[in-house]
């Protein structure tokens, strides 16, 4: 039997072209997404916060992705996935650019106004782009191809923490944050400004690259001019309606929820439990106190774009699974192995469990687009308002860093370190993500009786 191309339709419509210009978005914003997350770590030194204060950037981040997510699903079904991508490009760009006067006002919070339009942009590009690549091809090979453009998300997301690692935090001021506790008014705003410069210069360029997108995107022939809801009668509170009593959708949107959330903590915070980690082994090989904090860092950025790989490899590896296996029995799996792994960065830390957590992200790899896909998956003609929800869901990945940098202030919790204690908050997480791997797991094996 002849397997069905994902990127052609039963009538040999081919969908290449705009699949690959619409999975450039995917990288775009991973690449936003990485290069902000060690951000928590630079703006709590460069301003001498505190880590919770710090993780307002992933709270001004991902609010921006809750907040514009039901107006892009709107703003879609009124005029067509395409425009749903050029607004979000357009809006990404504006923020990005926003960090040339945030830099020169010198304030922590215009850098938190940009962040958050830059991620209306991103929640619209999401809101788009989904199930867009949904929609070029069959049903039948929906999830295959949405879990194919999503292996690109990545790619993108290795490049934003290279640019945080080389172009960002090996540029700024070495001097550890207890030694910018002791500068003078001067001094302090010398190192500031300096340093909010380094941080612009990445956030500016890749505004310009977005404007070069932008016009790519707008000159492409748009594929999919009929989007599922057209024709369809009926206002917003009906389709909610029909959406919530959809158990599949409405425990989609919850996984999805704790999903965000889990990478999130899991990303952001593998520079703090890195640094708890080798910082003390450098100062003991000789090291200066800010020069043992910068190498710690750097080294656990360099673990973490080593997680981005194994991430990035396994996504192309399990969608090529899916050929052969059932992908909420997937989930269901990696999930599991999660669970086990945070088991080992709470109880055994040291490198062992600086270990685990790197080999976590082999298996988070499929779990955004396959949650994704399951959800959706039985919506029918409310895809672009069921696709805001999922995005809406990306909340989590405000809500939860706070909570586990609140945990990681703390300092001792238990008898344990509190960055290891606060690797509770992905653990819970990826108990919803297993959970609802195995509920849609059973629905399938019911439906194929």
């Amino acid at each position: 039997m002849k397997r069905q191309s994902i990127l052609k339709s039963k009538d040999g419509v081919s969908y290449v072209l705009p699949f690959l210009l619409v999975t450039c978005c995917f990288a775009l914003w991973g690449f936003a997404n990485d290069i902000t997350n060690p951000m928590v770590k630079s703006f709590s030194k460069i301003f001498r916060m505190s880590v919770t204060d710090g993780a307002l950037v992933q709270l001004a981040f991902y609010g921006g992705y809750f907040c514009m997510a039901l107006p892009a699903a709107l703003f879609i079904k009124k005029f067509n996935y395409k425009s749903g991508i050029l607004m979000g490009l357009g809006l990404y760009a504006i923020g990005a650019l926003m960090f040339i006067p945030a830099a020169r006002i010198g304030n922590y919070y215009p850098f938190l106004v940009a962040y958050f339009i830059l991620t209306c942009g991103l929640s619209f590009l999401e809101t788009s782009a989904n199930p867009f690549i949904l929609a070029m091809g069959d049903r039948e090979t929906a999830t295959r191809r949405l879990n194919f453009a999503q292996s690109f998300n990545p790619i993108g997301s290795l490049c934003g923490m290279f640019v945080a690692m080389k172009f960002i935090q090996s540029r700024m001021n070495p001097m550890s944050s207890a030694e910018r506790a002791t500068l003078d008014d001067a001094s302090f705003e010398a190192v500031k400004s300096a340093d909010l410069a380094v941080i612009a210069g990445p956030y500016v360029t890749i505004g310009l690259v977005l404007v070069v997108v932008f016009i790519l995107i707008l000159l492409m022939r748009n594929p999919v001019k009929k989007l599922p809801s057209e024709g369809r009668s009926g206002t917003l509170g009906p389709t909610v309606g029909r959406l919530w009593k959809n158990k599949a959708y409405r425990n989609g949107v919850i996984a999805q929820f704790f999903y965000v959330g889990a990478q999130i903590t899991c990303w952001t915070f593998i520079i703090q439990y890195g640094t708890s980690v080798l910082m003390p082994e450098y100062m003991a090989q000789g090291m200066e106190q800010g020069l043992a904090e910068q190498t710690a860092e750097k080294t656990s950025q360099m673990l973490n774009i080593v997680a981005m790989v194994c991430f990035c490899s396994t996504r192309f590896i399990s969608t090529w699974l899916m050929k052969y296996f059932k992908p909420a029995r997937m989930l269901a799996f990696f999930a599991a192995a999660d669970i086990l792994l945070t088991l080992g960065v709470i109880f055994i830390g040291g490198r062992v469990g600086l270990g685990c957590l790197v080999g976590v992200s082999v298996f988070m790899s499929l779990m955004f687009p396959t949650i994704y896909g399951l959800a959706l998956g039985d919506v029918g003609n409310d895809t672009e308002i069921g696709a805001a929800g999922l995005i809406m869901a990306i909340l989590g990945g405000s809500v939860l860093p706070p909570l586990q940098a609140s945990i990681i202030d703390r300092g001792v919790v238990a008898g344990l370190p509190g960055v290891n204690v606060s690797f509770v908050v992905p653990l819970i997480c990826f108990v919803a993500v297993l959970l609802y791997g195995r509920s849609q797991s059973r629905i399938a094996a019911k439906a194929t009786k």
